[in-house]
């Protein structure tokens, strides 16, 4: 995969993102992107490729709706002091690449596998034989890009493989549809998983959303 930019990688993973979530086409701003979401702990989210303090303090400033959210792709530490008071920080994520490829992944012995596709956004569901639910996920093809997204498995149901199952059935899905990169924001949970499959850090991102103390809960 020839060398990408940050401020092009997000831009690419802004696109998939609003896909999969069925957020507003992104809207262009100086400083990055604005999606509105439109959900009532995501209303909205102000995305900053390559955020500088000015910046972040406009749009705090700015900010007094409850649940916007901020995706900054920094490390924590640089961009915490610049929000001040009722902004609460999320997990912090990091945002990986993967060069996608055929894959026909065999699934483990007790699970079933169904996966769809419908308006743009392929999804991937495991179960046990009973019907029980294990895991899940889904990816968004946008051109040759695709953007994987909500991967969850089952807390009975980890360390069996199906986390790897998951990913590699997403990646073979959108690569058949000709995608041939892979885009995703994993947490640090998720980041051992998506090395071991051959996923490629490229930049820390921060997370945060804004809940004054007297926000509703």
């Amino acid at each position: 995969m020839p060398d990408t930019g940050i401020s092009e990688l997000v831009r690419r993973w802004i696109e998939g993102w609003a896909v999969s979530r069925g957020g507003s086409d992104p809207i262009d701003e100086p400083w990055g992107w604005t999606i509105d979401v439109g959900q009532p702990r995501h209303v909205a989210r102000h995305v900053l490729p390559e955020p500088s303090e000015a910046e972040v303090r406009e749009i705090v400033a700015a900010t007094s709706a409850p649940w916007t959210w901020l995706k900054l792709f920094a490390e924590d530490e640089a961009v915490l002091p610049w929000v001040g008071p009722g902004w609460r920080r999320d997990l912090p994520g990091f945002l990986m690449t993967c060069r996608l490829a055929p894959e026909r992944p065999e699934v483990p012995v007790g699970y079933m596998l169904t996966s769809w596709t419908r308006g743009g956004v392929s999804r991937v569901l495991v179960r046990t034989r009973a019907g029980h639910f294990a895991a899940r996920g889904q990816i968004a093809r946008v051109g040759d890009h695709a953007v994987v997204d909500q991967v969850e498995t089952a807390p009975e149901h980890r360390r069996k493989g199906l986390g790897g199952l998951v990913m590699r059935t997403l990646q073979g899905t959108a690569y058949e549809a000709g995608a041939r990169t892979g885009l995703l924001v994993g947490t640090p949970e998720g980041r051992a998983l998506y090395a071991a499959l051959g996923w490629t850090v490229r930049s820390p991102m921060a997370s945060l959303w804004y809940e004054p103390s007297d926000a509703a809960r």
